[in-house]
């Protein structure tokens, strides 16, 4: 195992790759170059917006992409938590969206 599966939370196994389940989970927001947001969850936002970037991920990131990460937020210690969350902040209105992005919204 290499740092960076270390520090990205990854293990190679037989081609497939599985994310460790104690690294923590983040929900974020990206841009699209349409200006549309996409929310999900990640245990690394850097290397998730990257695989969007690469055409990797839900039909919206491929049709919408590229993005830009306008927010992330702090570490949940589950994948539960950090999806009721996502589910959470899918719900709300652009508006409401920008001011969490902004930092007037928790």
């Amino acid at each position: 195992m290499t740092l960076s599966e270390i520090l990205h939370g990854k293990i190679e196994s037989k081609g497939h790759s599985y994310r460790n389940i104690n690294m923590p989970w983040y929900v974020y927001i990206a841009q699209a170059r349409t200006g549309r947001y996409y929310v999900g969850i990640t245990t690394s936002t850097e290397e998730r917006i990257k695989e969007h970037n690469e055409g990797k991920g839900s039909r919206f990131a491929i049709n919408q992409g590229p993005f830009v990460l306008v927010y992330a937020s702090d570490a949940f210690t589950g994948k539960s938590e950090a999806r009721k969350r996502e589910a959470q902040i899918k719900k709300w209105t652009r508006d409401k969206k920008e001011k969490l992005i902004k930092g007037e919204w928790k």
